[in-house]
């Protein structure tokens, strides 16, 4: 790993542990295993260092691809939720940690946001192809059954460990619960059903 490499991941772990305030140039640097001078050669700023960190980081968080062609709703949209909400409920310390600094620092908030501005573009397609398939019926906005679904997945990853009486069922049976509640109300035809679970 090179040296800026190194910076920019010392800046996500201190940045996740402790905020803006907290990542210091020098625990960033002190983290990296270089002195502040070498940092300062290569970012210009503290600033600078975090909204680049957080844009690498941003970079690496994938979820699969959804079909271009949906033949299985239910079965493409689990696999592919199933997948973002690992991602939300093993970065939630991240997560909370750049939403607590929005009103001050709201444009590393947006930078660490962009993964699920992207996934939402990604999911509110492919609403879009699935209708256009046959697939789902009525009349309904494309955004806002995305954040429908998106919006119970972030919660539930975000609060299940601070509210654990809200979801009394498991993380699975949790996001098969939403889709199925998306999917039935956008009226879509699915292969497969959920078998002996029900939503207590």
């Amino acid at each position: 790993m090179d040296v800026r490499e190194a910076l920019l991941e010392a800046a996500i772990k201190v940045f996740g542990e402790s905020g803006i305030r907290g990542a210091t140039t020098r625990r960033i640097s002190e983290e990296a295993g270089v002195n502040e001078v070498t940092l300062f050669r290569h970012f210009r700023s503290k600033d600078d260092l975090i909204e680049a960190a957080l844009s690498a980081y941003v970079k690496r968080i994938e979820t699969p691809a959804l079909p271009d062609v949906p033949v299985d709703p239910r079965a493409e949209l689990l696999d592919w939720c199933r997948v973002h909400y690992r991602e939300l409920y093993k970065r939630r310390s991240f997560i909370r940690k750049a939403m607590g600094e929005y009103e001050e620092h709201p444009g590393h908030c947006a930078q660490g946001m962009r993964a699920s501005v992207r996934f939402a573009d990604e999911l509110a397609d492919y609403l879009g192809r699935l209708r256009r398939a046959g697939l789902a019926s009525g009349d309904w906005n494309d955004r806002a059954a995305t954040n429908i679904l998106l919006g119970a997945i972030f919660a539930d990853a975000m609060g299940r460990d601070s509210m654990p009486e809200r979801y009394p069922y498991s993380m699975r049976d949790g996001v098969d619960h939403y889709v199925d509640l998306l999917l039935s109300a956008i009226g879509a035809r699915t292969a497969t059903r959920p078998r002996g679970r029900t939503a207590s």
